[in-house]
């Protein structure tokens, strides 16, 4: 085991977990501006328009995150894809280069001589 790896992980849901419950503590507030905005309701009604309010918020916020994993995961497949390709092609690059180097050197003292 990495300590340095089981610390940035634990660092990782540590700030995702203060991030949830950011969003939850979030969508509170929004479902009592909501019910404020209804002021006609029972204390029950409002509790239960809150309650409400708040599942479905939790319901919108949950599938929004898991769409935007799904879609890190697809970019991160392509960036290394890409990354692997341009890598590729700089060693080819930079082997065509030492290849036509060497060859001007060796055409050179060939002529020279």
């Amino acid at each position: 085991m990495d300590p340095d790896k089981d610390c940035a992980r634990g660092l990782a849901q540590l700030e995702g977990y203060l991030l949830w419950n950011a969003e939850v503590e979030e969508a509170r507030r929004q479902a009592d501006r909501f019910a404020d905005e209804l002021p006609w309701l029972t204390t029950a009604q409002r509790e239960e328009v809150e309650r409400v309010y708040i599942a479905d918020r939790v319901t919108t916020s949950r599938a929004m995150l898991w769409r935007i994993s799904v879609r890190a995961v697809q970019l991160r497949g392509e960036y290394d894809a890409r990354y692997r390709e341009l890598r590729a092609r700089c060693v080819a690059v930079g082997v065509v280069l030492v290849c036509v180097v060497g060859g001007t050197c060796t055409a050179v003292a060939l002529l020279a001589r």
